[in-house]
């Protein structure tokens, strides 16, 4: 990709030059958002774009900073809209100075970028008041605040051999977010409000005194009616804070996040009009006080003020698109709905949640004992919504805020779920009800996305439908509200809302769990004679097979059930891109003895096998032969070994750090729980492998929070996170219940485990089978924890047949010739491999050759190989 003095992101240069210039300032979410609504509408590439971003880092999903805190993830927004021939994105390349005159921006490298049209989306700053030890502040605003937060947060640790001591000053979003990540990541945190209560712009007295309850409920200390004073101090290193009521606060560090100031210096030199409290202002257009310069995001002062949210930034990028175009789009309403998820509160605020507008009546459901309250604002009749608020329950948040300004057609309290009420089924959307405000998607867009436009097949399933409007793609809220006008607009149309297992079983499976459970069935036979038709396919018969071994103690693959069964279950083993197979020995906890390490190597050097440590604290070994895998297991099980179970939908491995015994952080014994753990629930098959971990203090080095089951020590117990994923679509566990003690933790591990083995989906993990669930986790921790539905007997007695009923599968093979059968490769296998396939070195290991090496190495089939030349490894 071409480079002009700065690092970039570019395309192969356009092979003719385009109409018009656009030059953008800034790299943030605004931009990237204007860049992509420019390329979809610009088919003939009649605009150039050039994109200035003096950060390092490609534009980036700057609402979800909290997850990067927790573990380093990656939030960088789609790339495909750079790669394209009129798109050029300069990293590092930070602009200067705007000559209107000669319509030029100058860049800190000295050149001079011509344009037609400029775009300022500089976004803000996070301010610092100018107090005494101002300079020894933190910010919570980039990536590069947030991975410097954690490195300074965990050297503090190490260094006092005690946990970090956090002041957060800024009780609103970023504020909460900031002070609840550093709180997760062990640090002792503070946090500093001048309102009297939390998130006091967004929500009443009411709510935000219940939020407050929760918060220290959970570990937080709140200093609210008052503000930092001066950042106490010696050569830089902060000792405390004291504070305008006088009292003085011990930190280590201390973080601002109390709102934004926008970036409008540029702008200012530019003689460009500025709002009164600061920023570009703009008009309905997005157009600031220079006909050729427009202004969208933080850096806009539009209707009196600049707004530090996605959804009106989004909206600004759309309209500015569209006017670059020749279109006639305007901004006309400000969408200041927020909503989040802290350490497992719902919090939500939209519409005129404050009730400031006359006559405005308020429905109000607070119970403090449980952390709940619930408001809706109506009109002076109690039928037209105008905004609510929930904290500690927000399932209504999705469906009524699209209702802003509509008549709810019930009674308001009806829809308030935390008084046990619930809401009318049947809650109509208009058409132009904003379903998802970050992508200003309507009702009436994704109805017609389902039924077709002009011919073109609609989208009849929810990531297709997600593909296509962009519903749902951003922060994710609306995903519930999605799918209910999918399945309304399916069945409106006479399509039925098929959950069939495929076209075989017109049953879900779930449902087929169900029945074979409940009539005791053994066999794939059995089952299609009694709900399916034909002979099965590749979609129903390893889901049979699933739900039989997680209901049978039996051998997998006897009594018939060895056909239903994948290549890699059938072989016990998984089958590598050269034909061969792998051989992962389990390693409980991560922890081998020395005699056993020597006997791996011993294996992978008489077999010639290449190996790999893995992500799951296991050593994997390439290149078996599926007739070599009986001897290479004779070995492993003779040693101790099991089978790591890595080719089977079931537990991968449970990852945890040294904890207790050896960290001088740690405060439970990871690596036993672990062990435990891993002994527990080996073998077991689910609708989807599924992961734990184990991390023996909140510095989280196992990274639970990364899979199904994750379990963090605290001084008083576990907590248990559930729902973690990796994959192509990530998600970070979330905590289910907290301070357990070992007992405690493994009965609810088992009742999770085994509700979601009866009631996912085929191939679902365990986080997407969460989103499916109506309440989601709520409704999970009320199975788990509560026992709503009355299972958790029976549940936990599943659990133990498995684990009565638990044999290693290669143990059990080994120990049985007609099961030893099955690994031949064909009936008259030779015992010499097939010299056709060469292997060449590889750091002193043997792969596979590559395409190339094959092109270049002559194999004689009858005869001895006789290289052409020699491989390089």
């Amino acid at each position: 990709m071409p480079e002009t003095n700065a690092e970039s992101l570019a395309s192969p240069v356009a092979t003719r030059a385009p109409a018009r210039e656009i030059v953008v300032i800034g790299g943030g979410p605004a931009a990237h958002r204007l860049v992509s609504a420019l390329g979809a509408g610009d088919t003939a590439g009649a605009l150039r774009v050039t994109v200035l971003s003096e950060e390092s880092h490609t534009p980036y999903d700057r609402v979800a900073l909290s997850t990067r805190l927790m573990g380093g993830a990656d939030l960088t927004l789609p790339a495909e809209v750079w790669q394209n021939e009129h798109t050029v994105l300069r990293r590092n390349e930070r602009a200067t100075a705007i000559d209107r005159t000669n319509h030029t921006v100058t860049t800190v490298s000295g050149e001079r970028l011509p344009y037609d049209e400029l775009v300022l989306a500089t976004g803000s700053r996070a301010p610092v008041p100018e107090i005494s030890g101002s300079e020894c502040a933190r910010v919570y605003r980039t990536i590069d605040d947030v991975d410097a937060l954690l490195a300074e947060t965990e050297s503090l640790a190490s260094t006092f051999g005690r946990p970090a001591r956090v002041v957060v000053a800024g009780g609103g979003l970023l504020g909460l977010e900031a002070a609840g990540g550093l709180q997760r990541l062990g640090a002792e945190v503070s946090l500093v409000h001048s309102g009297s209560w939390l998130m006091s712009a967004q929500l009443d007295e009411g709510a935000g005194q219940a939020l407050g309850r929760i918060m220290r409920a959970q570990g937080l200390a709140l200093h609210l009616g008052t503000r930092p004073r001066d950042i106490r101090n010696h050569d830089g290193v902060v000792t405390g804070v004291r504070l305008s009521n006088g009292q003085v606060i011990d930190a280590d560090i201390v973080v601002f996040a109390i709102g934004i100031a926008a970036r409008d210096e540029l702008a200012r030199e530019a003689g460009l009009e500025i709002g009164e409290r600061g920023g570009v202002v703009v008009g309905s257009d997005c157009r600031s006080s220079d006909e050729h310069i427009w202004a969208i995001g933080e850096v806009a002062c539009i209707q009196g003020r600049c707004i530090g949210l996605v959804a009106p930034a989004n909206t600004m990028a759309e309209v500015v698109a569209d006017r670059l175009r020749g279109g006639t789009a305007e901004f006309t309403n400000i969408d200041d709905a927020t909503k989040l998820k802290l350490s497992g509160v719902d919090v939500a605020s939209f519409g005129d949640a404050l009730g400031t507008a006359e006559g405005a009546l308020e429905i109000v459901f607070a119970d403090p004992a449980r952390g709940l309250y619930q408001k809706l604002v109506v009109t002076d009749d109690a039928k037209t919504l105008l905004g609510g608020i929930f904290v500690g329950d927000a399932t209504p948040y999705a469906s009524l805020r699209p209702m802003v300004g509509r008549e709810l057609g019930a009674e308001p309290a009806a829809f308030l779920s935390a008084a046990g009420a619930e809401a009318p089924a049947k809650l109509e959307l208009p058409d132009d009800a904003l379903v998802c405000s970050c992508n200003t998607v309507t009702a009436g867009t994704i109805r017609a996305a389902v039924n077709g436009v002009d011919g073109a097949p609609g989208c009849t399933d929810l990531g297709e439908l997600k593909a296509c409007t962009r519903a749902g793609t951003q922060c994710g809220s609306c995903v519930p509200l999605v799918k209910r006008l999918l399945e309304a607009e399916l069945t409106r149309s006479g399509i039925a809302v098929s959950h069939a297992l495929c076209e075989h079983f017109a049953l879900s499976r779930q449902e087929l769990f169900e029945s074979i459970r409940v009539l005791e069935l053994t066999s794939f036979e059995e089952i299609v004679e009694r709900f399916g038709t034909g002979r099965g396919c590749d979609v129903c018969k390893p889901a049979v097979a699933s739900i039989l071994a997680s209901q049978n103690s039996g051998y997998i693959l006897d009594a018939g059930r060895g056909t239903l069964q994948d290549t890699n279950d059938r072989a016990m083993a998984n089958m590598q891109k050269d034909g061969t197979y792998s051989v992962v020995p389990r390693i409980p906890g991560g922890e081998i003895t020395p005699q056993k390490l020597a006997v791996i190597a011993q294996v992978a050097t008489d077999y010639g096998l290449y190996t790999k440590i893995t992500g799951g604290q296991r050593i994997d070994m390439f290149g078996a032969r599926l007739e070599q895998l009986p001897e290479i297991w004779k070995v492993l099980v003779e040693a101790g070994f099991e089978s790591g179970q890595a080719y089977g939908k079931a537990l991968r491995n449970v990852k945890s750090c040294v904890g207790s015994t050896w960290c001088r952080f740690g405060v439970q014994d990871s690596v036993s729980m672990a062990i435990q753990l891993e002994l527990r629930y080996r073998g077991l098959r689910a609708p989807h492998k599924f992961k734990f971990g184990v991390s023996g203090c909140a510095r989280e080095c196992a990274e639970a929070r990364g899979k199904d089951v994750g379990v963090i020590a605290t001084e008083t117990g576990w907590n248990m996170y559930v729902g973690g994923n990796g994959g192509f679509q990530p998600s970070h566990g979330q905590l289910l219940a907290s301070d357990l003690d070992d007992e405690t933790l493994i009965r609810f591990i088992d009742r999770y485990m085994m509700y979601y083995i009866r009631t996912a989906d085929r191939l679902q993990r365990t986080a997407r089978w969460m989103e499916d669930l109506d309440g989601g986790l709520d409704h999970v921790y009320d199975v788990v924890v509560n026992d709503s539905l009355g299972l958790a007997e029976e549940l936990e007695a599943a659990m133990a047949l498995h684990i009565d009923g638990y044999e290693d599968e290669w143990a059990a093979t080994l120990a049985d010739p007609e099961r030893l059968r099955r690994f031949r490769s064909f009936v008259n296998a030779p015992s010499t491999p097939d010299p056709s396939i060469v292997r060449v070195p590889e750091r002193e290991q043997s792969r596979p050759a590559t395409t190339d090496e094959r092109e270049h190495t002559s194999v004689l089939l009858a005869g001895p190989r006789i290289p052409v030349r020699q491989a390089q490894g």
